[in-house]
C-alpha cells in the first residue's frame, strides 16, 4: 500500500464516518478534509474537525505508520507545529507534540471497507496488465467517460504549449516563424521530425521572409541548408538550386546543417525528406502569411483547401536529386493534412487564444471531433479493451492518458480510477 492511497481516502472521505474515533477514543467529526498539498509541508492544510464537539481548524498529516513521524524528523519541524490529527493506517507508536501531550491520531485501517481495499488491490496488482484497469474500463460509465476523455484532451494541449511556448521565447514571440519551425518538425513525421526542426532554426526566419516570393530562392535555400546542394549532380534543376544557395549562403552567412541528420531508409518515397522539404516550400511559396490565414480557418475542409499545393514540375518526376520516377503530383493527402492540424495548428492556436484570453475551447474541440481517429498500437489497444476512438479528440485523449496516467500508475489521480475504487 502507498501513502498516495491514504491521501484519496481522506481527501474523499472514503472511509466510514459513523463513530469515528481517535486512538485515545475521542470522537471524530471530519466537516472539513482540508486542501491537498503537494507541496512540502503537511498533506492537508486547513482542514476543520470536531474532536470530542471542539471545533478544530489546522493541518492534517498522514503516514502508513505513525512511527513514521519520527522516521521523517516531523517533531523537528515548526511546520507541522499546527497538525490537529495525525492519521495512520497503522498505529505502531505513540506520537507526541511539543508540549509533552499524545498528538490526536485516526487508526484508518479499522474505518475502511474492505470492498475499497479489494478496488485497490485490483487496480495496483503485481499482474503484468498493458493499462491497471483493463479488466474493469469497459465497464465505466459513458459521461464519466466522456467528461473525462475531455479533460485529457485539455491537459494534452497544455502539455504541447510548453514546447511551443519555449520556441516562442527564442523567436521573439513571432507566430509566424514559430509555425513554420514546428511545421518543419511535423512535415519530417517521427523519423525526421528533430532532423527538419533543426533546419527551421538553422537560418532565421527573416532570411525565409525575405526569398519566400521567388520560388527557385526559397527551394535553393531549403534545401541548401539541409545540406542537399553540397555534391555534384549532373542536372540543370540542381545545377540551378545550388548556384542560387551559394549567393544566398554569402549574403546571408548560412550554415547549413549535415545531409545525414535526413533518413530514407525503409521509407515510403512519398515520405522522403526530399519530398517533403519541396511540399514546405511550395506552401511556403504559395502563402505568404500563413500563420494569418489559419487564424481565420475553422472548418476541417477549409484547412484541405488552405494546405493543398503541389510541388514543381521538377519533383512531380522525382523523389530524389540523382534518380527519375514516374511522373505524380505529389500532393499533401488529407491524412498528412490532419496530421498537420492535430499536430501543429490547434496547438498553436490553442497558445496565441490564450495568450491574448480569447480561447474558444469549444471550436477547438468542434475542429477535433471533425478529424478521423487516429492509428497507431495504443488506440489499437484500447479498441480491443472495448474503448473505440470516433475522432482524434477521443484519440488524443486516449494517447494522453496511456502515456500520463496509465503507464505511471496514476490511477488515483484518474476519474475513471477513481470511478473504480467507488464502486
Amino acid at each position: 500500500m502507498k501513502e498516495e492511497f491514504l491521501h484519496f481516502l481522506w481527501k474523499y472521505k472514503l472511509f466510514s464516518t459513523t463513530d469515528l474515533k481517535s486512538i485515545a477514543g475521542e470522537f471524530i467529526e471530519v466537516v472539513n478534509p482540508g486542501i491537498y498539498n503537494t507541496n512540502t509541508g503537511p498533506d492537508f492544510l486547513n482542514a476543520q474537525l470536531k474532536i470530542d464537539g471542539q471545533l478544530w481548524i489546522g493541518n492534517v498529516e498522514i503516514h502508513l505508520k505513525s512511527s513514521d513521524w519520527y522516521a521523517h524528523y516531523h517533531e523537528e519541524d515548526e511546520n507541522y507545529d499546527a497538525i490537529i490529527l495525525h492519521v495512520v493506517w497503522s498505529y505502531d507508536a505513540d506520537v507526541f507534540m511539543k508540549n509533552n501531550l499524545p498528538l490526536p491520531t485516526l487508526e484508518l485501517e479499522q474505518f475502511v471497507q474492505k470492498e475499497v481495499l479489494v478496488n485497490y488491490q485490483k487496480l495496483f496488482s503485481k499482474e503484468q496488465r498493458w493499462i491497471p484497469c483493463e479488466k474493469q474500463i469497459a465497464e465505466i460509465d459513458s459521461f464519466l467517460l466522456n467528461n473525462w476523455l475531455e479533460r485529457l484532451y485539455f491537459e494534452r494541449l497544455e502539455n504541447k504549449a510548453v514546447f511551443i511556448k519555449e520556441v516562442l521565447s527564442k523567436s521573439n514571440n513571432d507566430y509566424e516563424a514559430v509555425l513554420f519551425k514546428l511545421l518543419a518538425k511535423n512535415f519530417g513525421l517521427k523519423v525526421n521530425g528533430d532532423a527538419f526542426f533543426d533546419l527551421s532554426n538553422s537560418f532565421d526566419f527573416s532570411v525565409l521572409r525575405k526569398v519566400r516570393f521567388n520560388q527557385e530562392q526559397l527551394s535553393a535555400l531549403l534545401f541548401g541548408q539541409a545540406g542537399f546542394l553540397e555534391d555534384e549532380v549532373e542536372d540543370g534543376c540542381y545545377v540551378k538550386l545550388k548556384k542560387e544557395y551559394n549567393y544566398l549562403q554569402h549574403k546571408y552567412k548560412l550554415k547549413p546543417i549535415r545531409k545525414n541528420r535526413f533518413q530514407f531508409f525503409r521509407m515510403r518515397p512519398n515520405n522522403f525528406p526530399t519530398i517533403r522539404i519541396a511540399q514546405l516550400g511550395a506552401l511556403y511559396f504559395k502563402h505568404q502569411h500563413l500563420f494569418s490565414q489559419i487564424l481565420e480557418v475553422s472548418r476541417l475542409k477549409d484547412f484541405y483547401m488552405l494546405f493543398s499545393v503541389e510541388v514543381n514540375d521538377f519533383w512531380k518526376t522525382h523523389y530524389t536529386f540523382e534518380t527519375s520516377s514516374k511522373k505524380s503530383p505529389k500532393r499533401l493527402t488529407k491524412s498528412f493534412i490532419d496530421l498537420l492540424v492535430i499536430n501543429t495548428i490547434i496547438p498553436l492556436r490553442f497558445v496565441y487564444e490564450q495568450e491574448r484570453g480569447t480561447i474558444n475551447e469549444e471550436q477547438l474541440l468542434q475542429l477535433m471531433q471533425q478529424l478521423r481517429p487516429e492509428k497507431n498500437s495504443i488506440i489499437n489497444k484500447f479498441s480491443e479493451l472495448k474503448i473505440d476512438a470516433k475522432s482524434a479528440f477521443e484519440t488524443q485523449a486516449l494517447l494522453e492518458l496511456k502515456n500520463n496516467y496509465c503507464s505511471k500508475k496514476e490511477c488515483l489521480q484518474c476519474a475513471i480510477g477513481n470511478s473504480l475504487l467507488r464502486k
